[in-house]
């Protein structure tokens, strides 16, 4: 044993043998910590109950978590607890930091079984947590008349697809998509077989270059407009928040209604000068 797990069996001996607190004593010390922020009366409620968090940390270890961070995760809960806990509503603590401790660990868990983000929301958590055994217990019910996914659906009251995908993650471990396809194929990676739905580097380079283009044709237009019609262009049409008519007008003297008729003959004349040659305005303003 190295000298990193006799720390930890040590600290899981020491928490195991402190003795849990009555009710009364419990109730003081969470309200000198809530009312006075006494640190002496945290530490002993937390102290009291750090077996919770070992004991429920064995519980979790199925998953393939170190015992020690799932200990550690259920410290944060514990402590999580007591910052939240109201001593006056009849509940008591060890009740009350349970539920924060198994929620933290279920965190952890979730967070890190897979480099796939295995559960987003309550339905798949459900199921992780509970998936494996309902499926055992279907696979083994010779009176089963369903498929083994309709069976947990109905179990958990999740729908289907989603069990069938929670079964399709859980059936094996990550796998790196630089890993060969076969043993005899060490060229060749999963890598390889997804598709690259990007547009071709040819045809990212046209649409830049055409794009420049067009840039380039809009700045002259613009700049062969009077100036207050491209003032009007640039404040409603060029802007991240365009101006209204209205807070035009008011810029520049004149009504909102000739501040509409100076950006419809300015919008007309950048067509006519951006407009291919030969094609009539009503086929551009199709």
């Amino acid at each position: 044993m190295t000298q990193h797990d006799r720390h930890t069996s040590q600290f899981i001996r020491n928490s195991m043998a402190q003795k849990m607190l009555d009710a009364e004593t419990e109730h003081e010390l969470a309200l000198a910590w809530r009312d006075h922020r006494d640190e002496a009366a945290l530490h002993k409620l937390i102290e009291a109950y750090m077996r919770l968090a070992v004991s429920i940390a064995g519980r979790f270890r199925r998953y393939g978590m170190p015992l020690e961070d799932l200990i550690q995760q259920g410290n944060l809960g514990l402590m999580r607890a007591a910052e939240k806990y109201d001593p006056d509503n009849g509940a008591r603590f060890s009740t009350y930091a349970t539920w924060w401790i198994r929620a933290s660990m279920q965190e952890y868990v979730m967070r890190n079984w897979s480099v796939v983000r295995t559960g987003t929301n309550a339905a798949q958590k459900k199921l992780f947590f509970h998936l494996r055994r309902l499926q055992a217990r279907a696979e083994d019910d010779p009176t089963r008349r369903e498929s083994i996914s309709a069976s947990v659906a109905r179990e958990l009251d999740v729908p289907a697809d989603q069990v069938e995908l929670m079964m399709g993650r859980m059936s094996g471990p990550d796998l790196s998509l630089n890993t060969p396809q076969s043993d005899g194929d060490e060229g060749r990676e999963w890598m390889d077989t997804i598709e690259d739905d990007a547009a071709p580097v040819e045809d990212a380079v046209l649409s830049r270059i055409q794009l420049d283009r067009w840039r380039e044709k809009l700045r002259v237009a613009m700049k062969a407009l009077p100036e207050r019609e491209q003032q009007i262009l640039r404040q409603r049409h060029l802007t991240d928040e365009p101006c209204t008519l209205n807070e035009l007008g008011v810029d520049l003297g004149i009504s909102k209604e000739r501040v509409r008729q100076l950006e419809e003959r300015a919008l007309g004349r950048l067509r006519d000068r951006l407009m291919p040659p030969g094609t009539a305005r009503a086929e551009v303003m199709q």
